[in-house]
């Protein structure tokens, strides 16, 4: 496994189309293997293929409802995915490890199911939830070239950001600010 640069915004890389994995091979799951390191590294909650300068459609999300010993035991790999499936609706802090120090109000479905395949080309359906759901749809949204800086309705402040990690903001956003999403 190998740490990877994560791609900062204003790379070209980020705002193009993922291409679907074809091929599940050694060379895919190390790109995995670095992706999880990487994610692991730069504490996030999520990371996709693109972030790393690599265009196929895999993203990793971090499951914070596992249980866990760690937040490296609680990645999902998703090759290939396909929001199947969203309801609710949640207003909240978002931030992208391609984007640092910038967060935004952003808002997303609360649930979202996802079709995937996994490292080995086995298809499964995973649902998300609250800040799950998010990372799961800010991921979605880097295989399609679009960034959370596109769809923010606002950006937050040092100040409301901090009010918000601490539980005393307006409600919009407690659910994320804590991390940063991929």
């Amino acid at each position: 496994m190998a740490l990877r640069n994560i791609l900062r915004e204003g790379e070209p890389t980020l705002r193009k189309r993922s291409r679907a994995v074809t091929d599940f091979n050694p060379r895919l799951h190390q790109l995995i293997d670095d992706m999880r390191e990487t994610l692991v590294n730069a504490g996030g909650a999520g990371l996709a293929a693109p972030q790393v300068g690599v265009l196929r459609a895999v993203a990793l999300v971090v499951d914070m409802e596992r249980e866990a010993q760690d937040d490296s035991e609680r990645i999902v790999e998703l090759v290939n995915p396909e929001i199947v499936a969203s309801s609710g609706e949640q207003t909240g802090a978002e931030g992208c490890l391609s984007v640092p120090d910038l967060y935004g109000l952003v808002t997303r479905p609360d649930i979202v199911k996802v079709r995937a395949r996994d490292r080995n080309g086995k298809p499964f359906e995973f649902t998300g939830k609250s800040v799950t759901a998010r990372a799961i749809c800010h991921e979605a949204d880097h295989l399609k070239g679009i960034m959370f800086t596109d769809i923010a309705q606002r950006y937050l402040s040092k100040e409301e950001l901090d009010e918000i990690s601490r539980g005393e903001g307006d409600g919009e956003g407690h659910d994320g600010a804590e991390r940063e999403e991929g």
